[in-house]
């Protein structure tokens, strides 16, 4: 299932920090793109978190440094649509501030919970998607009815947002407990568990900053916006 787009109301402010954080990232893969192989390994290597590292107290700036890198043109581009999709909602109900909080709140949540699962690891993680998953789980408790428009093979379905989110949820909670045993082609790679944890951050924390920031105000008409190697992959 490939999300294209998801509803919301026209009188929204426009999402500017969803904005910012799209060009921040589309802007640092660039920069990786620029650089060799050996250069880019020691990039990743330094910016991305380590779990063994971080048990260690070495390096704990990488838990925010590693959400601003990834491994490949569909990583990071699968990462921005999903963030500038389901993110502006969210960032309309909360505020720009404590969007952006709340954003990289989750996304260290998110590598905690990586770290949890993988303390022994010498292998960086790297990607936006444990932060972008706190996001869902905010989504899919503020706006479970949204309709998001998704692409199953060659046809369009809108589906609601409960339903869309919580089979990919499901399926990285499935995919992190077969990680436990023996990798898998579906597991090897990808950071499963942030995923998982940014998710189940996210639905916790929405309900928390529900109650502080109150309901959307209703109303208003309702638009559909477009839209392996050694490293671990979020």
């Amino acid at each position: 299932m490939f999300p294209i787009g998801d509803e919301n109301e026209r009188n929204g402010k426009f999402p500017v920090v969803t904005l910012i954080l799209v060009i921040i990232n589309v802007l640092v893969f660039l920069y990786e793109s620029t650089l060799g192989t050996r250069a880019l390994e020691n990039f990743i290597f330094t910016y991305g978190v380590i779990p063994v590292e971080i048990e260690h107290g070495k390096d704990v700036f990488t838990l925010l440094t590693s959400m601003f890198l990834h491994g490949g043109l569909a990583h990071v581009g699968g990462n921005m649509l999903f963030l500038w999709i389901f993110g502006d909602n969210v960032e309309r109900r909360f505020g720009s501030l404590m969007y952006l909080l709340f954003y990289l709140g989750t996304g260290l949540a998110a590598s905690a919970t990586h770290i949890i699962f993988n303390f022994d690891s010498t292998i960086p993680s790297i990607g936006a998607s444990g932060a972008i998953s706190g996001v869902l789980g905010a989504y899919i408790l503020m706006y479970p009815t949204n309709r998001v428009r998704v692409l199953i093979g060659y046809w369009l379905f809108a589906l609601p947002a409960y339903m869309f989110l919580g089979i990919w949820f499901l399926e990285q909670f499935i995919n992190g407990i077969a990680s436990l045993g023996v990798q898998t082609a579906q597991t090897s790679g990808v950071a499963v568990w942030a995923h998982v944890g940014g998710f189940v951050a996210g639905a916790l924390g929405s309900l928390v900053l529900r109650m502080m920031v109150g309901q959307p105000q209703e109303g208003g008409q309702v638009y559909l916006r477009h839209g392996q190697d050694r490293r671990r992959l979020q």
